[in-house]
């Protein structure tokens, strides 16, 4: 009997983990009655009664297992803390808030037997505010061209992979995650399926903008060296600009007899090349302390309990 594992992080989830419950096991039960289900809730440090509410449903159902982490080491973390811990033939990722509708992952399944390894949902019908949907659409846009490797990438987190393709996953242990960037650069597969976007069912968003942000320069700088041949452009541009305003400035000294202006063009100058100086320096110390970091090898993650 095939079995297919779900992987569900959650933080601070308590409202809604009962009613994807639910809807899990009915899914399931309609859809996959000749599979054998897992269910892997990985709790992300939460500070309400997730945990309890998971131990709860484990009762009654042993399917369900529970990884509870000893603080709060992030979304995507805790997401390959789940692939870390999955047994099954298939594994389908999922958010814990309802977003990611247990209904759609039959979809998903059918796509993956069309011979994909990798189906991730494209959300139509986005539940999102829209400066959330701007954000995601910049922020994809932008990653994109920075990569510069033939990878699939995207910003969905609900997809159903094969063991083969969960095993390789596994290899890359790299600190700053971007879980599904480290999918796409293992390769295989991939093929979209588009997917009915739920509405969050309890509590708010857990990804505000500052968690936006550092996921994108996590994921940016994570898979690209781009960043730092652009700074090489721009150190070029700055030569060049400095060489024709010497020349401008040299030609009209003997052509007129005019000399440069005051102190003003040296002030914005100094301020502009400083400014630049400066950023220069943070894209080339992120890489610098990502090194430090992986240099470190310290686990991604500390695991408090295990209930499987």
């Amino acid at each position: 009997m095939p079995r297919l594992t779900c992987v569900i992080p959650v933080f601070n989830e308590e409202g809604t983990i009962p009613e994807l419950y639910r809807r899990l096991s009915e899914a399931m039960r309609k859809d996959f009655p000749d599979f054998e289900l897992e269910i892997i809730f990985i709790d992300d440090g939460s500070k309400d009664r997730s945990v309890e509410s998971i131990l709860s449903l484990r009762v009654q159902d042993p399917r369900v297992k529970l990884v509870q982490f000893s603080r709060n080491f992030g979304h995507h973390v805790a997401i390959s803390a789940g692939l870390d811990y999955a047994t099954g033939d298939y594994v389908v990722m999922m958010d814990g808030d309802l977003q990611d509708q247990p209904e759609e992952i039959i979809k998903l399944y059918r796509k993956l037997q069309e011979g994909n390894d990798v189906v991730y949902g494209e959300r139509i019908e986005k539940k999102f505010s829209l400066a959330k949907r701007l954000n995601s659409a910049i922020f994809l846009s932008v990653l994109r061209r920075l990569i510069n490797e033939p990878i699939t990438i995207n910003t969905t987190i609900f997809r159903i992979m094969t063991k083969q393709v969960v095993d390789a996953t596994k290899l890359l242990r790299e600190r700053n995650r971007y879980v599904v960037g480290v999918i796409g650069w293992v390769g295989f597969k991939h093929a979209a399926q588009s997917v009915e976007h739920g509405e969050r069912y309890a509590g708010v968003t857990k990804y505000r903008l500052k968690h936006q942000i550092a996921l994108a320069m996590n994921a940016a700088l994570s898979y690209s060296t781009y960043a730092l041949t652009l700074i090489t452009r721009i150190g070029f541009l700055f030569v060049l600009i400095a060489v024709l305003a010497s020349s401008w400035i040299v030609y009209r000294k003997f052509a007129y007899g005019t000399s440069a202006a005051g102190w003003t063009s040296i002030a914005i100058a100094v301020l502009g090349v400083g400014g630049i100086q400066i950023i220069v320096l943070g894209v080339i110390g992120e890489y610098v302390g990502r090194n430090y970091m992986e240099d470190k090898n310290r686990p991604l993650y500390i695991v408090r309990n295990v209930y499987d």
